[in-house]
Formats: C-alpha cells, structure tokens, sequence
C-alpha cells in the first residue's frame, strides 16, 4: 500500500522539465494528499507552458503507478503574482504584461554580454518560461545576427511591431528596425526615446521575464529603463582582468544607485577549453569575481570558458545553450538561468522589487541635465 513517504521518495524521480533536478529539490511539490491507493499532488510552478504542464503530470502519473497508486490526480497552480510598482517616482510601468524585467549590463563593451543575454533567455525559456528578449544596445546591436533574425523584416499589428519568435522566445531589436550596418549617432534624448519605443511600442506578449541586453555603460539607456518599469534583477557580465572587474564596480554601483537587485555576475571568458583535448586552461584567469561578487552582496552565477561552439553558434545563428546543452558551456548557462530565476523569487518574496523612491545619486557639484537624467 502507498504511504506519503514512498510517494515522496517517488516524487525525487522526476525531473523538471529541461533541468537534471527534481521537482522535490525545487520545492515544486506543495502537498500530497493520499486517500487508500489514491493519491492527489498538487505542484506549484512558474512556468505558463502547457507542455511542460502535460509532460509533469504524465511522468508524476507514471511514476506513482510503480508506487502502487491505483488513481493519481496532479493539480498544478501558480504563484500569486508579484504586485507590480515601479522603481521611478512617477509610479510607471510601461509594459505591465511582462512580469519581470532582467537588464543585462556591463560597465564596458567586447565581454560577452550579448551572448550572455541571448543564452540565458534561451535557457530561461527552456525551463518552461515565457521570455522575451530585447536588444537594447542602441548603438551595437548584434542579437539579430547571434539569432539567425539578420534578414528578417519586422511586421505590424496596428500601431505596434510584432517581435520574431526564435528558439522558443520573442525577440526584437533595434537592429531589426533601422537599416543594417546604419550608424546611430543620438544624443541623450533620443536615446531616451529609443528605449522607451522599445518597451512600449512592441506588442510584447504576456511574458514571465524580459531580459534586456543593455547598452555599456552606466548612462541613460541604463536610467530610462530603471524609471520605466520595475526591474526585477540586475545582471553583471564581466571578464576575469581586473581592468574589466574596474568597470564593473561602476556597474554594479549603478544597480545600487538605481535599487535594483543584483541578481548576479556572470564572469565570460573564464578560461578555454581546448576542442581537441577538452583540457581548461586559464589563459586570462578565473575566479576573480568571487571576491567582487562578495562586495556587491550578490554571487557568480556562472564561470563561461572561451569555447569555439560560442564563436560558431553566435555568428551562424545558432544559440550554444540551444544547439549543445550538454557542452560544458550549455550546462553552465542552464544552470546560470536555474540560479537567475531563484534570486527573481526570493527578491519578489522579499519585496525588494519595486522601490518607489528611485533617484540617481549625482556626484558632489554635479546637476541633472536639462532633459531630466
């Protein structure tokens, strides 16, 4: 006869959807309720996909069988939503549909954060979420090309631009909206506008995460985004020299400036994996963001080598994390984009996003512009 214990036990058996974890270790199952041999689990999840839905309830089904469970119901439900606030003072949030807003920085360009962005969205929405990605690097805007999207035409439904869809998520940039190879020489203001027309002006669908892959730096792309709508986390990607580990303090200061929770680092071209021996070796360092990751309060969530799968995948359109989950670099992005989305709950649950009070701190003797940023 079945008892709460072996179903428990059982339960450890099935994995999540995508991930080598169980839905025991991710705290997925909220109750078990066993009447005789008949037996009713209810999970609770994230995920709005229908197919990871069926696919859990079809492996919890089989697996309780073997547990001796004549009848085996699976209720699925979902967390309360967050309540949505903004992180400007005015109280906006220009594209409510989406539930959390992940913006991708880096204090200086050439580290990886496009690539960063485009695989952890991808791995996000391998999970089961529905994720949208945007290419808000206004003046660099290369995840057209990394997605296979560079020929693509954008349409429209009504006032608004429809995102692409690619390897399970919406995509759109400002690459795909200007001719290619054109040069954008904005000031400020435009900038401002940009990023704004992005958010606003693109008929985003109801979206678990947006991840944002933000222009470098620390300027107004970054403030606009953060007095727009309430970013959930912020995401550092830097390499292990300590001139870039230099520039990331400035980015990881502006998280703090802007309250926004840091989600974590994520350390690029940490080290390079030789594709005929598979041997690592260090060849710029590794590791030397855990002492920074400490200052900032926050952690590395991944250590991504120099792996020429990244290479060929980013300029052929075809996604690592897509195309080799199972390569030491897909690995590492899948379990990037596990700890990315436990922080996004904890700092939900924490109510850490959505503080209300966001103003840049300005140096001593130094005054907001006359366009207000």
């Amino acid at each position: 006869m079945a008892t709460v214990e072996t179903i428990q036990e059982k339960l450890k058996s099935v994995t999540y959807p995508g991930f080598s974890k169980s839905i025991v270790d991710f705290g997925f199952v909220k109750d078990i309720d066993l009447n005789g041999n008949n037996v009713t689990v209810t999970l609770e999840i994230t995920s709005s996909a229908k197919e990871v839905e069926e696919q859990l309830k079809e492996d919890i089904t089989k697996e309780l069988k073997t547990a001796g469970c004549d009848i085996v119901q699976v209720i699925i439900k979902k967390p309360a939503a967050p309540k949505q606030q903004s992180n400007s003072a005015s109280g906006k949030n220009i594209a409510p549909q989406v539930e959390n807003f992940i913006m991708v920085s880096s204090g200086k360009g050439g580290v990886g954060k496009s690539t960063t962005s485009v695989n952890l969205a991808i791995a996000l929405a391998m999970q089961g979420k529905k994720v949208g990605l945007l290419d808000a690097d206004i003046y660099g805007p290369n995840i057209p090309r990394m997605l296979g999207l560079e020929q693509s035409e954008p349409e429209l439904e009504g006032s608004k631009v429809i995102p692409f869809k690619a390897y399970g998520i919406e995509v759109m940039s400002m690459g795909s909206l200007i001719d290619q190879g054109q040069a954008l020489m904005w000031r400020g203001a435009m900038v401002m506008k940009a990023i704004t027309q992005l958010l606003q002006d693109i008929a985003w669908g109801k979206l678990d995460c947006l991840v944002i892959d933000m222009p470098p730096g620390t300027g107004d792309a970054q403030l606009t985004l953060a007095q727009s709508v309430p970013v959930a986390a912020g995401i550092n990607v830097t390499t292990p020299q300590h001139v870039a580990l230099d520039d990331s303090r400035r980015s990881l200061d502006m998280f703090k400036k802007l309250h926004i929770p840091v989600a974590g680092i994520v350390e690029n071209m940490s080290g390079f994996i030789c594709p005929k021996c598979g041997e690592e070796s260090d060849i710029f360092g590794s590791g030397t963001c855990e002492d920074l990751a400490k200052e900032y309060n926050t952690e590395v969530l991944a250590n991504i080598p120099i792996e020429p799968s990244i290479r060929e995948g980013g300029d052929d359109g075809k996604p690592v994390t897509y195309f080799y989950p199972d390569s030491a670099t897909g690995k590492r992005y899948l379990k990037a984009a596990e700890a990315l989305w436990a922080n996004i709950q904890k700092f939900n649950d924490d109510g850490l996003i959505g503080n209300d009070s966001i103003q840049p701190t300005m140096p001593a003797g130094v005054s907001a512009c006359s366009t207000g940023h």
